[in-house]
């Protein structure tokens, strides 16, 4: 049965983060474990950047955003002799299981280190939401939240001189957080991969709602889909719009994780460090929620999952708007 058990956090950082980190902390100390974190993800693990914590090191970091023992990304984890390494550095530690907070590439890191013999349990932390085992990832509600605070911002000078906003957002490959802030902003018009553009139908309705002299639009875009200044001109051209672009980029990640995001943080912690207490890691197990319970999957069986949340909304958005 495991003893000690170390918490890392790897690739970009997510409010909730903290409190996730906290929660493993407080609950592996609950359970009689030494508690150990590692600092800057994975390159701090092949280096040995490790350290035991007490309760003392969770103090006043609940509602902290970014993560405290911080993250960086290591491409060179793909090589087995990299990976060996970092085992290694867990083995000299004496460390038994280790927790990984973040997103598929570090769920792909943990099941390498689980091929060495690494007890490792995965949860998921990553603004994307895009996480196919889980309904929601930790970090996306704060992260939302922040998106529909700029826009909120951002209509008041929109309205005051009659423009056409296009507001870039995160997300990857997935579209939630370009969908969801658009259902809850009302805006005009949405871009992500579940909801491509189609050029013709956007001019026509922002031609329409100019000659109908409406205040202003409002048009959320997924990032790395298009150029959004490009975009700005032929909607210039193509509707009379006056039309400006604002890319939000990772201010996204930032701030006080909302009290949604340290809930999900906590009770994803306290199932991970009960898997482990319970012996139920077995060759990896990643924790996710589904319909509001939380549940754990075969590491494996996680990274095959595909995440589909957004695409029940893209109906909802069109009859909206």
């Amino acid at each position: 049965m495991a003893k000690k058990i170390a918490v890392l956090t790897s690739g970009g950082d997510a409010p909730g983060m903290n409190a996730c980190i906290r929660a493993c902390i407080r609950s592996g100390l609950a359970e009689g474990k030494d508690m150990y974190v590692v600092y800057d993800g994975f390159r701090g693990l092949v280096e040995g950047d490790i350290a035991q914590v007490n309760k003392d090191f969770t103090q006043d970091i609940i509602n902290r955003g970014g993560t405290i023992i911080r993250s960086a990304r290591l491409p060179e984890f793909k090589e087995d002799e990299v990976v060996e390494k970092a085992a290694q550095q867990l083995a000299d530690f004496e460390i038994d299981a280790l927790i990984g907070i973040g997103g598929d590439g570090t769920f792909k890191g943990l099941g390498a280190l689980a091929k060495h013999g690494v007890e490792v349990v995965g949860i998921p932390g990553t603004i994307d939401n895009d996480v196919g085992s889980t309904d929601e990832t930790i970090g996306f509600a704060t992260a939302l939240n922040t998106i529909c605070e700029c826009v909120d911002k951002l209509k008041d000078t929109s309205g005051s001189h009659q423009r056409c906003s296009l507001i870039e957002v995160m997300g990857r490959h997935c579209g939630d957080l370009a969908m969801f802030a658009a259902l809850a902003e009302g805006a005009e018009g949405v871009i992500c991969v579940e909801h491509p553009l189609h050029e013709d139908v956007l001019f026509r309705k922002l031609r329409k709602m100019k000659a109908q002299n409406k205040s202003h639009a409002i048009i959320i875009v997924s990032e790395n889909l298009l150029d959004i200044n490009e975009l700005a001109k032929k909607i210039e051209a193509n509707t009379g719009f006056d039309t400006r672009t604002e890319v939000l980029g990772r201010l996204q990640r930032g701030g006080s994780p909302v009290a949604h995001d340290r809930i999900l943080a906590a009770r994803m912690a306290d199932k991970a460090v009960t898997l482990i207490t319970k012996n139920e890691v077995g060759n990896g197990k990643i924790v996710g929620v589904k319909s509001s319970e939380i549940v754990a999957y075969d590491i494996e069986e996680a990274l095959k999952m595909k995440h589909e949340h957004a695409h029940g909304l893209r109906d909802l958005i069109d009859k909206l708007q």
